[in-house]
């Protein structure tokens, strides 16, 4: 179903004039008629008019933060039932070693997870020893999307796409890498199926126009 193609990450965030449904929805349409084998989707109500607008498979999670301000992807099983229900094709939960409010490591929820849910899971991940950990708890695929965004991994974070993280974890765990990351141009995808990744998600180059935008202007000056 996702093997070689290009998911679309749908976001908008803060005063963005295109965070509310509609817009997201429309994102949606856009990347389903060009060719997006899915989409990847933040927040319940967002999820609910993406599911009713196309056809292609929609990837649910929510977002929040930990205390230390790092992002938390999809934090709580309640939450994990919500994107299911609101029509998600798949989740996506955060599967580093991070321990979150409730308590749960990544790995810990992942393993929660497969008791209760039948649906595809994906782990978003920031190392190869969170990866490995969250295909063995069950994950049935891993996302380098918060490589550069834990305490573990931004001080060696670039502005460049996780092409080595990719490049090893698809190596050990064919078929169940997902590329995600600071990718901002074709060549750069296509290099990560090169490397072995089963899909390639592109958000910001894609769906953010103000951060688009602001790329220009900040290389222009």
């Amino acid at each position: 179903m996702l093997q070689h193609g290009l998911i679309v990450s749908c976001q908008a965030e803060g005063d963005s004039p295109f965070n509310n449904p509609p817009s997201i929805a429309a994102f949606a349409r856009a990347a389903e008629m060009g060719g997006a084998v899915a989409v990847r989707i933040n927040g319940i109500d967002n999820i609910r008019l993406v599911r009713e607008t196309i056809r292609i498979p929609v990837i649910g999670i929510t977002q929040s933060e930990y205390a230390s301000g790092e992002v938390l992807i999809t934090g709580t099983l309640e939450e994990l039932e919500a994107v299911y229900s609101a029509g998600a094709t798949m989740a996506a939960l955060d599967g580093t070693a991070r321990t979150r409010p409730t308590g749960l490591t990544g790995t810990a929820m992942i393993a929660e997870a497969r008791k209760r849910f039948d649906a595809p899971l994906i782990a978003d991940i920031s190392t190869f020893d969170e990866g490995a950990e969250a295909i063995d708890a069950g994950a049935d695929y891993v996302a380098t999307t918060l490589a550069g965004f834990t305490a573990a991994t931004a001080a060696t974070a670039t502005d460049e796409p996780e092409f080595r993280l990719v490049h090893e974890l698809a190596i050990s765990f064919p078929h169940q890498v997902i590329a995600e990351g600071r990718i901002w141009t074709p060549e750069q995808a296509a290099h990560m199926f090169h490397l072995g990744a089963h899909a390639v998600v592109v958000g910001t180059a894609i769906t953010r126009p103000v951060e688009i935008v602001r790329r220009f202007v900040e290389f222009l000056r």
